[in-house]
């Protein structure tokens, strides 16, 4: 069976973040003036309006590029991954651009992360490889 996880994160604007998401290709579950559920590529998540919040984004290095460390994500087929991508580059919004990561090892994946109208870092990755997707060696 295969299972979708669901996560659920406060968000400034329920109205903004139903526009940002649709726009990259996701749909739209069930909702209220205060919350919404995204249907990200079949994973569900909530955003409920719980106006400012504050967290800290610290940073890392994976071979020699600097990432979120605090980020969620999806993995796509290359098709949708190369479709989002197109689109995001036209906009102006804050983008960690494509990168292709473990390259001739397993693993290798293309990834690049955005920033939603929440400020959260949202990855989208594709593997070479599907099956290596949780492979080590």
């Amino acid at each position: 069976m295969e299972t979708s996880f669901h996560m659920s994160l406060p968000c400034l604007s329920v109205k903004e973040t139903k526009s940002f998401y649709t726009s990259i290709g996701a749909s739209l579950g069930r909702m209220t003036q205060s919350w919404v559920d995204i249907n990200l590529f079949g994973h569900q998540i909530t955003f409920i309006k719980a106006g400012k919040f504050n967290f800290n984004n610290p940073n890392y290095v994976f071979e020699g590029k600097i990432l979120p460390s605090f980020h969620f994500g999806v993995i796509v087929d290359l098709e949708t991954w190369n479709g989002v991508y197109s689109k995001l580059k036209l906009r102006e919004l804050e983008l960690v651009d494509q990168t292709t990561f473990l390259k001739g090892n397993t693993g290798e994946h293309i990834s690049f992360f955005v920033k939603d109208p929440n400020d959260y870092m949202l990855e989208f990755k594709n593997f070479k490889n599907s099956s290596d997707v949780f492979e080590s060696k």
